[in-house]
């Protein structure tokens, strides 16, 4: 990309009043420079069934080329219109909960052929009549895109096509499946039953998988029709997002990322992340990552918060601290949700960069300035590349069996609680991720992966996994890895099964622990912190070097931490679900075993240091105070320039950063 963009939704048809020439205007003096438009509104664009008006498309595409404005084009296929439901009322998805109702976007089953075909024209017809014009640079299909848990007759059927042809014969299945329990066998392909209402997770794990190849196959569809129209100077992407706990949180069940990514030009991603003093940068910093690593590139965040609801609502210093945080992630766009609030219906209280009066307001005038140092700095900031030498292994096959088979039966905890507390212990100790697959075909780049919760593996991966640390790698594994194969079915030998090999150590008992801590308070993080929760293995080491024993007066003659050579590398097992300051202590622990402890890590959170090699082939730090309060650093790498302010920066020289402030060095 030549330049970063700086953008926002823009959705003309929901104006209550004129205002696109004074939009333009005010966009202009915040350095907006490029909007999304389109993917929202359908029933605007075609009112009636055949009949087309795209007023608004043309209106708002040619007042922007005027302006010099980018646009970027959605397909608007994810929210229906309603002579549609009128006309095939079984186009909403029947799901567990039972047949859909109209009304909420996202509610449409996307294999049925007649939302197929409407969604075709409407793709062609927009498509067709936007993609010679001088403003439009990409498009977007779809958006945030998911299964929304279609699971009626039609979809059954196509899940026994596609299990028919993976096992070819019911045998196999149901020896993989263990079908024959409680009398779940099935004998005819005939006979199989909706999988709504079953019992066994081998086979409601492989619906969930089917159900995302589902998003796979039709965000692949969209992207080969608006392909017959683009221009070479143009791109496609999609804004994927995340699991959602009221901001954006772990890896999306219901989409493989990296399956769906594969078609796009460019991966593009939702990042909406806790505010005022919950804001960390890490949900900023994980979702970049993810982005970032679906296609080893750099991305766009087609959406994130200006002010949102009343708890999104930046402190001062706060969006500008967000917007670059993005871009020390890799991102070359940035993008907000949306230009102005909408005046009624369920987001009205979503507020864009504007509020409701649509006058100037601090968010909007503290934008005009990243807008300014966006264009003055973006030969520098743009097209950043990293490469990290960490990476974490994420399995949506796992997170969905983990679904199935809960830590306890108590405890909310679930596969992402994992991921993300490893995460986030890298991220306040400034060690940079990628994120990989089971389906990555190497991981060779790597000195360290860091494996949470891998319950769901084949024989292939775990012994992938086993040569990566023979070769030299370092692993950290986490309980309840390798704990079932491919079809979640329990392994037969000692866990953790194959992978064992390496990590030297096994178990047959597991329990939940109450009242346990660790023996001798190894890792030195005091009383308040020194405690196992929800799941731990009785582990009993056999090459394995113990780091850690339960202290419990019937489980402390086994271990809760182990390592293990193998090879020329080295393996750590985390037995239990330790505390954050534990997990922060074993993950130094690896990553100094691994030998990329740096002067970064000197450097800790609220201080955040990211970096990357920029366009022109230099070295650009970033360094974050994610603080209420002033806060300082020793720089310690070679000589560069503070982009902001143009001052030259020395070696050990101190960095002064305000509250919620950053300073960017290139490197000479």
């Amino acid at each position: 990309m030549e330049k970063l963009l700086y953008g926002v939704a823009y959705y003309d048809e929901y104006m209550p009043c004129e205002r696109l020439d004074e939009d333009i205007r005010m966009m202009k003096e915040a350095g907006i420079n490029v909007v999304r438009i389109a993917e929202s509104t359908w029933s605007t664009h075609e009112p009636q069934n055949g009949v087309f008006d795209f007023t608004s498309v043309d209106r708002v595409l040619d007042a922007m080329h005027r302006a010099g404005i980018h646009v970027i084009v959605g397909t608007p296929t994810y929210a229906v219109p309603t002579w549609m439901v009128k006309e095939h009322p079984d186009v909403l998805a029947t799901t567990a909960k039972g047949p859909g109702k109209y009304g909420a976007r996202q509610i449409m089953d996307i294999t049925h052929p007649a939302y197929l075909f409407y969604a075709e024209r409407i793709i062609r017809k927009l498509i067709s009549r936007v993609s010679g014009h001088p403003a439009v640079i990409g498009y977007q299909t779809d958006n945030e895109t998911k299964h929304y848990h279609t699971a009626g007759a039609n979809v059954q059927l196509l899940f026994v096509k596609y299990i028919r042809e993976k096992f070819k014969t019911l045998d196999r299945l149901n020896r993989a499946f263990g079908l024959d329990y409680w009398s779940n066998r099935i004998n005819s392909w005939e006979d199989f039953p909706s999988v709504v209402g079953t019992i066994n997770g081998s086979l409601g794990a492989e619906f969930a998988k089917f159900q995302r190849k589902l998003v796979t196959d039709f965000l692949n569809w969209q992207v080969s029709i608006v392909n017959e129209y683009k221009r070479p100077d143009q791109f496609v992407t999609q804004n994927f997002d995340f699991e959602w706990r009221g901001h954006s949180y772990g890896i999306q069940p219901d989409v493989d990322h990296f399956a769906a990514a594969r078609p796009f030009d460019i991966t593009g991603v939702d990042i909406y992340h806790p505010s005022q003093d919950d804001l960390t940068g890490s949900e900023i910093s994980f979702g970049g990552d993810v982005a970032r690593s679906t296609k080893g590139t750099n991305y766009l965040v087609i959406e994130t918060q200006a002010q949102a609801f009343t708890h999104w609502t930046p402190y001062p210093g706060q969006l500008r601290l967000q917007a670059f945080s993005h871009l020390a992630s890799g991102a070359n766009m940035v993008a907000y949700w949306h230009w102005h609030s909408i005046h009624n219906s369920i987001e009205t209280y979503w507020k864009g960069l504007l509020s409701h009066d649509f006058e100037p307001n601090p968010v909007y005038e503290e934008a005009k300035t990243i807008g300014r140092d966006f264009a003055r700095l973006s030969p520098h900031l743009t097209n950043l590349k990293k490469e990290n030498k960490v990476a974490i292994l994420v399995s949506n096959e796992s997170l969905t069996a983990l679904e199935w088979f809960k830590f306890n039966f108590t405890s909310a905890k679930n596969y992402n609680d994992v991921v993300r507390m490893m995460y986030d212990e890298l991220y306040r100790m400034n060690v940079g991720c990628d994120f990989v697959s089971p389906a990555t075909p190497s991981f060779e780049r790597y000195d360290l992966l860091v494996v949470p919760a891998l319950y769901s593996a084949s024989d292939e991966l775990l012994e992938r996994l086993n040569r990566f640390v023979y070769d030299g790698g370092h692993i950290v594994y986490t309980f309840k890895s390798g704990f079932t194969d491919e079809n979640v079915k329990v392994r037969t030998e000692r866990q953790p099964g194959v992978i064992g090999k390496a990590c030297g150590v096994s178990y047959s008992m597991f329990v939940e622990p109450r009242n346990v801590s660790l023996k001798d308070d190894p890792f030195r993080v005091g009383a308040e912190h020194n405690q196992v929760h929800t799941w731990m293995e009785l582990l009993t080491p056999a090459e394995a070097e113990v780091l850690a024993y339960y202290d419990h007066p019937h489980w402390g003659k086994y271990a809760a931490v182990t390592q293990n050579r193998y090879g020329q590398g080295q393996a750590v097992y985390i037995g239990c679900m330790t505390s954050e300051a534990i997990m922060g202590k074993i993950l130094e622990h690896a990553v100094k075993q691994a030998g990329l402890w740096g002067a970064d890590q000197d450097i800790r959170f609220p201080l955040i240091a990211k970096h990357g090699i920029n366009g022109m082939g230099k070295t650009v730090r970033y360094y974050f105070n994610y603080s209420d309060l002033p806060a300082s650093l020793n720089y310690p790498h070679r000589e560069g320039t503070e982009l902001l302010s143009g001052a030259p920066v020395s070696p050990g020289e101190t960095l002064t950063l305000e509250p919620w402030g950053f300073k960017i060095i290139e490197e000479q």
